[in-house]
């Protein structure tokens, strides 16, 4: 989660330092009925019937998740060699448990949205700019402060019409891997300058629909995943990409929901 703000999916600025029908139902054409046998046998054959019918409904019902959510990655496809690298940095990973949450704060990881590459504009506004469409900026602000912009959001897959003001919380910036997440699993051991680093890195910072930040909190990949499926391989590789760069490790429940959102992964070709 991150801290009220905005972003999303287009790039005009660059990240720094990771590389990172229904079709309508016919009525159905009616039955002659049958020559009716022995009462017993009749009902019988029915059963049966009714039996083999819910056999294949519940054999189907439990493939359609699992072939969706396939279909759904290929509109996300990540390259053969960022698949490969990120099972190889899930594999590097270290396991354990989540240390205390205590100690934990905003202020751990610096003012928020700070300049920290010294192009001029805060860290929010430069991810508003890079994951925006047609962006509008305020005047006199050398092209800093976003004033409007649209967002596809990655999360849940609706566009967001951003507007500087009252409103600009329906946009806000997610930390992918949550900073108290964060906290819980290495950074306790940072030092200040390392923490203001992360909390400001591009590559750790995407724009999203507002309520699904907020409904993600500090969940790690065990306790929440974006509701658009589509977007999950994506997401874990770069969750798994950021946890790598920055020593992070993993518990064992979200070592295995990342390895499970790899196998699902659509592969551009």
């Amino acid at each position: 989660m991150c801290d009220g703000s905005a972003v999303t999916s287009s790039t005009t600025r660059t990240a720094r330092p990771i590389r990172t029908t229904r079709t309508s139902r016919s009525a159905a054409p009616r039955r002659r009925p049958a020559a009716r046998g022995p009462r017993g046998r009749a009902r019988g054959g029915r059963l049966g019937w009714v039996w083999l019918v819910l056999v294949v409904a519940v054999a189907l019902g439990a493939g359609l998740p699992v072939w969706s959510e396939s279909r759904e990655s290929a509109r996300f496809p990540v390259t053969a060699a960022d698949l490969d690298r990120a099972r190889t940095e899930l594999a590097g990973l270290e396991v354990k448990g989540r240390a205390p949450k205590t100690g934990y704060e905003r202020e751990q990881f610096g003012p928020a949205w700070a300049d920290v590459d010294r192009n001029g504009c805060d860290t929010r506004n430069d991810v508003l700019a890079r994951d925006l469409t047609d962006v509008t900026f305020e005047a006199g602000t050398h092209d800093c402060v976003v004033l409007t912009g649209t967002l596809q959001d990655p999360y849940t897959d609706q566009v967001i019409a951003f507007e500087r003001g009252p409103r600009s919380a329906e946009v806000q910036i997610d930390h992918v891997v949550a900073l108290s997440d964060a906290w819980q699993k290495g950074a306790q051991q940072w030092d200040a300058e390392t923490r203001r680093q992360f909390a400001n890195d591009p590559a750790n910072l995407l724009a999203v629909d507002g309520p699904a930040n907020g409904a993600k909190g500090d969940g790690d990949a065990a306790t929440w995943l974006p509701a658009s499926t589509g977007y999950r391989c994506a997401y874990v590789v770069r969750q798994v990409r950021v946890k790598a760069a920055y020593g992070l490790w993993v518990t064992r429940a979200e070592r295995d929901a990342m390895d499970r959102q790899l196998d699902g992964c659509a592969v551009a070709g």
